[in-house]
This record gives structure tokens, C-alpha cells and sequence, in this order.
């Protein structure tokens, strides 16, 4: 293997990693392998989150100072042990790759993916999605503080309406409130009822929070998003990597941890691995928890 390349060990297969040592978050001197690796390492959770789920990859070519894009046709001269699966959009069809393994991740951090997103439901009933989601994301300099409280209050919310909820830090700015659902309904029900959950909460706090699309029309105030809740729409991975200095994480908390969170990308890239040893994954459950669609 010339030096431009290594490979990995990820469970039964060995992946190959070109330019290994590509710099992918310079001021942090986190290199590809680097990224291969923690994704190979958090397999063991994430995969249980991602499997069976198309994703839109979000590739850095130069590193996250470098132009980035999305892509979510599967790239040629994948391995045939990646699985895949294709979905229906305008005029045609897009083969999405799934990552159900370990190798898989590692495959994804070899093409430069440094975020995968994920879709809510599932490639063996794609019109059924199992995920409902709230994107609490205030805009940039917002009040963490107000998302918090804003989580929590949800949280309620949803439990008095049936569900169980799980939280989630972005990496980014906000946070994910996520319901786990039975496959019994589609993509139009689903988005209903959280515009429902989310309508409510604003009613509540119409200084705070808001519903409007248009950031003109927020006015400062927190955008309680249920966006996501459309069919191909996508949210990023539990356990993915953020493009933004230092690499921090997608990571689900447990509830009693929101409180405490000092930022929405409290948890890096080198935190997240001690932490799943030390405590495990919140999510660990979360499948399991699955339920109705929430009736307020």
C-alpha cells in the first residue's frame, strides 16, 4: 500500500483510507484516519441508530475550511458490501448508501463524509417513518439557555401526550427532541401531529418561541422546527461528527443531563468514546420505547 494510502480493521473487513493523514479539521490537526477511526470506535452505538436508513452525505473534500456538499447518490465504485437502497424523487430515482456496519462508517469517513444525515424512516418501509423530530435551533448568538428550557418543557408535553421523548445535543447550536413511533402512519400524519406539539408550545411562549418559517418573521425568538418530519427530509446521525472547529458530536443525553449542558457542542470528538464506556448510550433503549403519534 503507497503512502498516500492505509486501511482499517472494521469488524470482519479491512477498509482502505486514502490520504490518511488529509488534515480535516486543520486548526485541530484531527486527520482523516483520525475521523475513520472514531467512526470505526462509536460504530458500536451509532449503528444501531443509522442502520437501514438512507443517507445524505456531507463530504469535505479539503477539510471543513474547504467548500462542502451534499451528496446522496451512492458514489461509483462503492464496495458491493455496501448496501443501498433506492428511493423515488422527481423525475427518477437516487440510490442512497446505508450504514449498517462498522465498515460502512468507515467507508463514508474514506469518501470525506464528515456528517452523515439521516432519513426518519426506514429503507424497508420508507413511507413509514419511525422518528418524529424537533429541531430547536436559535440562530447564531441565541440563547442556549432558552433551548434548554425549551426541551425540557417539550419533553413534558410529549409524555402527557402518550410518547417518550429523547434529547439530543446538535454539535451545532441546538438541540433534538426526538419521539420514537410505530410504523403505522405516514410522512403527511406525522408531520401534522408535530406541527400540532410545536403550535401548542408557542401558544404557550409567544415571546420565545415561534413556528414561522421566515427568519424575518422570528423576530429573535427560538424556531421550534418540525421541518424534518417531511418525507426525504434529514436529520444528522447520533454520534456524527460536526464540521466546525474542534469536531464536535451529535450526542443523545438523558434528560437529566439537559440542565447541565454548557452548549449544543458540549461533547467533541475525543470526549464521546470515554463517555459511551463510562456510561453507555442514552439511546441505548430507544427503539423499544416506540409509541403512537402524540394526541395533546
Amino acid at each position: 500500500m503507497s503512502p498516500a494510502e492505509t486501511s482499517l480493521r472494521a469488524g470482519r473487513r479491512r477498509v482502505r483510507i486514502t490520504h490518511p493523514d488529509r488534515l480535516m479539521f486543520p486548526r485541530d490537526g484531527i486527520t482523516k484516519l483520525d475521523l475513520a477511526t472514531y467512526y470505526r470506535d462509536v460504530a458500536r452505538a451509532m449503528v444501531r441508530h443509522a442502520r437501514d436508513r438512507p443517507i445524505a452525505m456531507q463530504r469535505f473534500n479539503d477539510g471543513i475550511e474547504g467548500e462542502a456538499f451534499f451528496q446522496k447518490e451512492i458514489p461509483r465504485g462503492a464496495p458491493d458490501w455496501i448496501r443501498s437502497v433506492r428511493v423515488r424523487k422527481e423525475g427518477g430515482t437516487v440510490r442512497h448508501p446505508l450504514a449498517n456496519d462498522a465498515a460502512a462508517l468507515v467507508w463514508l469517513a474514506n469518501q470525506n463524509c464528515i456528517t452523515p444525515h439521516l432519513w426518519t424512516s426506514r429503507a424497508d418501509r420508507l413511507e413509514r417513518p419511525d422518528r418524529m423530530i424537533f429541531d430547536l435551533d436559535p440562530s447564531e448568538g441565541g440563547d442556549f439557555a432558552l433551548v434548554k428550557r425549551t426541551a425540557l418543557e417539550l419533553a413534558d408535553v410529549l409524555r402527557a401526550a402518550g410518547c417518550e421523548p429523547f434529547a439530543m445535543t446538535t454539535g451545532s447550536r441546538g438541540l433534538h427532541v426526538v419521539v420514537p413511533l410505530r410504523r403505522r402512519a405516514g410522512f403527511d400524519q406525522v408531520f401534522e401531529a408535530a406541527r400540532a406539539v410545536a403550535e401548542e408550545l408557542a401558544r404557550r411562549h409567544p415571546d420565545e418561541l415561534t413556528t414561522a418559517f421566515r427568519k424575518n418573521r422570528r423576530e429573535g425568538r427560538l424556531f421550534v422546527d418540525v421541518l424534518r418530519n417531511r418525507w426525504a427530509q434529514t436529520a444528522v446521525a447520533p454520534y456524527a461528527v460536526r464540521p466546525r472547529p474542534g469536531g464536535p458530536v451529535a450526542t443523545p443525553v438523558r434528560w437529566e443531563e439537559v440542565e447541565g449542558l454548557e452548549s449544543a457542542d458540549h461533547f467533541r470528538l475525543h470526549d464521546v468514546l470515554d463517555r459511551l464506556d463510562r456510561d453507555g448510550d442514552p439511546w441505548e433503549r430507544i427503539a423499544a420505547a416506540a409509541g403512537r403519534l402524540p394526541s395533546p
